[in-house]
């Protein structure tokens, strides 16, 4: 028979059963929607990832006091914060390390910050003039602070976007002003450009900067640091960097064998590969979900099409009668099942395919459309139809044509 035909005989067949016929597609719809929403949401995951990697810095290494927790989200907590990271610690492992090309001390925590008749808790960064190098994070207005800043502890500071619209309510208008920490005040020199979030979790344009000896002398009178940030070359081997910062540390630290380290390194990289980890877990629980909506999906369809051969015993006997094949009969119910679950998985596709844009344009992540995926899973919906519909579709083949006419 012809394609047209088949598919109005279709139509009506799934018509005189349309709330059974919804139900089986709604088991194949689910599993296509839970099998391509988890595939794409992964790579949608993994590359904004990558994009948040490009803000850290290129060839980024972080050598830093305390232990690194990842939270769910994939942002970064330490805790365990010690107080036994000095600058001659930082200067040894920049000295020491192979393949670093410079590395910034920092000092990193929160303090009230008041300025322009306003007053905010900034996140402080304090450290050296080649941070911003680093980093790759530079003043949209104005200057950073630079060498001689550092050496004369000159009470200078450089304000993140948000921090100085919130201090002064116009990012350029803050150059010049001054700023108070506690009762210590700092000029402003520059704002730094917009770079949002990173792989951590943190806001950059929520920090101040400030020159890491003006901070320990003037600021808090510590003698401690909270890390350093090291840029690597690039063909440097990141196994060979850490354990050689980890030998470093251990030694001036005096930590015995068998004690715990009271430091920790990482690279955006390392974010990256536990984020996957994290990733990975989420694709295979999609995956089981798929699988048993799919398989539920297609129990109903095969229920649907036992119905749909015992309702039409008569009409099957009559094509037989007049000439109709087996092949014909077994075609004709084999394309209904398919066509079955090829539109539940084709909706599956479609809604899919508007919850990435609209989700992703909400939530400014990168949109990624895999045609891959999508036509693995229009594929795997009809093989599934099929599959579900060749027991029903050997059934009706084989009905006894007298006898139907005897009844």
């Amino acid at each position: 028979m012809s394609l047209p035909l088949n598919l109005r005989i279709a139509v009506s067949s799934l018509k005189a059963h349309k709330w059974r016929a919804i139900l089986a597609m709604m088991g194949v719809f689910l599993g296509a929607l839970a099998f391509t929403g988890v595939q794409h949401v992964s790579s949608i995951m993994v590359r904004q990832a990558e994009l948040e990697t490009e803000k850290l810095g290129p060839n980024l290494y972080v050598v830093m006091a305390g232990t690194i927790r990842f939270r769910r989200s994939g942002s970064i907590r330490v805790s365990g914060h010690t107080r036994t990271f000095t600058m001659a610690d930082a200067n040894a492992i920049i000295g020491g390390v192979p393949s670093v090309m410079e590395g910034a001390p920092y000092v990193s925590t929160n303090m009230e910050m008041r300025g322009g008749g306003n007053g905010v808790t900034a996140k402080i960064m304090a450290t050296m003039p080649n941070y911003q190098n680093i980093r790759s994070f530079y003043p949209a207005y104005g200057r950073f602070f630079n060498t001689a800043d550092v050496e004369n502890r000159a009470k200078v500071c450089v304000l993140g976007q948000k921090i100085a619209e919130r201090l002064f309510g116009d990012a350029q208008s803050a150059i010049g002003q001054t700023v108070y920490l506690y009762r210590a005040s700092f000029r402003v020199l520059g704002v730094m450009e917009t770079k949002g979030r990173d792989i951590s979790g943190e806001d950059q344009d929520e920090y101040a900067f400030l020159p890491v000896t003006t901070f320990m002398r003037r600021a808090s009178n510590q003698n401690w640091i909270s890390g350093v940030f090291l840029r690597l070359s690039k063909d440097a081997g990141l196994d060979q960097v850490a354990a050689s910062a980890r030998a470093i540390m251990r030694d001036r630290h005096r930590i015995s064998q068998g004690e715990e380290d009271d430091f920790s390194s990482m690279s955006p990289q390392d974010a990256i590969k536990l984020q996957r980890q994290a990733l990975d877990l989420m694709v295979t629980l999609g995956g089981i979900t798929s699988t048993i909506s799919f398989a539920v999906g297609g129990m109903g369809i095969l229920s649907i099409m036992i119905l749909v051969v015992r309702s039409r015993r008569v009409e099957i006997g009559v094509r037989r009668a007049v000439g109709g094949r087996r092949r014909d009969i077994i075609g004709q119910f084999l394309f209904e099942s398919g066509l079955m679950a090829s539109v539940g998985g084709a909706f599956g596709v479609i809604i899919t395919i508007i919850l990435v844009i609209v989700g992703c344009s909400l939530a400014d992540l990168p949109v990624i459309i895999e045609p891959g995926s999508l036509l693995v899973t229009l594929l795997g919906s009809c093989l599934l139809g099929i599959a579900a519909g060749a027991y029903p579709a050997w059934q009706a083949a084989n009905i006894e044509i007298l006898d139907v006419l005897k009844h």
